[in-house]
């Protein structure tokens, strides 16, 4: 599965760097080196088309509220700017989703992994129904009252995740032998029963490179 780029863009060079780490910790997603400014977000958006952009409201030469409104690309808002109306104009020039400063690794990975149901939702086939869209936008705020009932898993589905021995952890070329699928479909089944809360993602750092991603059955 291909990991989703992310564009950070904030004024303050450290906090995008630590903004990106937090990106790069949660699987299915890279982050692309933070930008600073409207212009070098526009660039960038323009030259390497990220899936996602978060996005700064204060930026040394313009708002980004005012940003929001020329962007065809996803954003979610991540910002001190703690006030209703800044809130309500993101949401209604498009933001995806609004999160304010300061908040933890795990915060964001939240948002990051409803955002990956969201886009896997619709991505699932060219033309979709009613039950599709709702389930997708659930997705992107899956705590809300009057969420759609439990889904029914696919065969496949269910075999990955009868493929998980409790209290181990394992990678998805591991769960792919055994369900005797590819490692890519693995991948994403994966993803999927642990946007649902039905498996636990563990990264397991080696001595270079990005951590391999381990999955496991969420403790009793």
């Amino acid at each position: 599965m291909t990991d989703f780029q992310v564009l950070i863009v904030d004024d303050d060079f450290h906090v995008g760097r630590l903004h990106a780490g937090y990106v790069d910790a949660v699987p299915g997603f890279t982050a692309l080196p933070p930008v600073g400014s409207a212009e070098q977000a526009l660039r960038t958006v323009h030259g390497q088309e990220p899936d996602l952009m978060l996005l700064d409201v204060y930026l040394p030469d313009a708002l980004g509220l005012d940003l929001l409104r020329t962007l065809d690309v996803d954003v979610i808002m991540l910002t001190a700017a703690a006030d209703a109306p800044s809130v309500r104009k993101a949401l209604r020039r498009g933001a995806l989703d609004y999160l304010i400063k300061p908040f933890t690794a795990e915060q964001l990975s939240r948002k990051l992994r409803a955002y990956a149901r969201f886009r896997r939702l619709l991505a699932e086939q060219p033309s979709i129904d009613q039950d599709t869209v709702d389930r997708a936008l659930h997705a992107l705020h899956p705590g809300e009252s009057g969420a759609p009932a439990a889904r029914t898993r696919s065969a496949t589905e269910a075999a990955v995740l009868e493929a998980l021995v409790p209290e181990t952890q394992q990678s998805a070329a591991e769960v792919a032998r055994k369900v005797g699928i590819s490692r890519a479909t693995a991948q994403r089944y994966l993803s999927a029963l642990a946007d649902d809360g039905a498996v636990e993602i563990h990264l397991r750092y080696g001595s270079t490179g990005r951590p391999e991603h381990r999955y496991g059955r969420p403790g009793r």
